[in-house]
C-alpha cells in the first residue's frame, strides 16, 4: 500500500445519492483478482449514457479528489470498488456519509475517506461543478483547506497511521514482528518455569 499524508488537487463532482458498489464499477467488469485495470471502468455505465457525465470530462482528467453527495459506497461488498477508484487515480473521496463496508475496505487499501457536514459538501459540490474547485486534504492534520477556509475531519487512529505509513493490516502485524517474538520468549519462559515448579 502506498504511503499517503497529504493531496493538492482539482476536485471531480459527483452529485448523486447512494452511489452503490455497480455503480462505480459494474459486475460485468469484475473479471480479474489483481487490484489493477479497473480504472477504465470507474462508474463505466454513467459515463456511457451520459457524454456529460464529469468524469468523461477534459477539465477534470487530473482530479485526484472525488466528491460526492450521502451514502457513497453502498451496496455489495466488493473491493473492486475501492480498487477502480485508486486504479483511477483517485486517492480521496469526499462525502456526506459512507456505507460502512465500503468505508472499512477503503482504510485497508489506502483510499481516504473524510467524512465533511451536509452544507460543507454542498458547497463544494456547486464549485466543482462550476470546474473552480481545488483542495488541499492532509490527513497528518485531519484538514482540508479551500483557499483561507479550513474543515476538520474525524479519522480513526489505527487507521491514519497505517496509511500514514503505508501499511496494509499484514504489513502492520510484519511491522511488530520483534515485539510479538519477544512476547512469544516471555510466554515460554513463563510456561517452562510452572512446569518446573510443578
Amino acid at each position: 500500500m502506498e504511503k499517503f499524508k497529504s493531496i493538492t488537487s482539482k476536485v471531480l463532482p459527483v452529485p448523486i445519492k447512494d452511489i452503490d458498489t455497480d455503480m462505480i464499477i459494474p459486475a460485468q467488469f469484475l473479471t480479474s483478482i489483481s487490484r489493477e485495470g479497473y480504472g477504465e471502468n470507474l462508474f463505466r455505465r454513467l459515463r456511457d449514457q451520459a457524454p456529460e457525465f464529469p468524469i468523461n470530462l477534459p477539465e477534470y482528467k487530473e482530479a485526484g479528489i472525488l466528491i460526492a453527495d450521502s451514502n457513497f459506497g453502498c451496496g455489495s461488498s466488493r473491493e473492486h470498488a475501492v480498487w477502480a477508484i485508486l486504479d483511477a487515480g483517485f486517492k480521496v473521496v469526499i462525502s456526506k456519509s459512507f456505507a460502512d463496508i465500503f468505508y472499512s475496505n477503503s482504510a485497508k487499501n489506502g483510499l481516504v475517506l473524510v467524512t465533511l457536514p451536509e452544507k460543507t459538501v454542498n458547497d463544494f459540490l456547486l464549485e466543482a461543478k462550476n470546474k473552480e474547485l481545488v483542495l488541499t486534504i492532509d490527513l497528518e492534520k485531519q484538514h482540508v483547506q479551500s483557499g483561507q477556509q479550513t474543515y476538520s475531519f474525524n479519522y480513526d487512529p489505527f487507521r491514519k497511521h497505517c496509511i500514514l505509513n503505508g501499511l496494509d493490516d499484514i504489513d502492520y502485524i510484519l511491522s511488530a514482528k520483534n515485539e510479538i517474538a519477544d512476547f512469544h520468549k516471555k510466554q515460554q519462559h513463563t510456561v517452562s518455569t510452572l512446569n518446573t515448579n510443578n
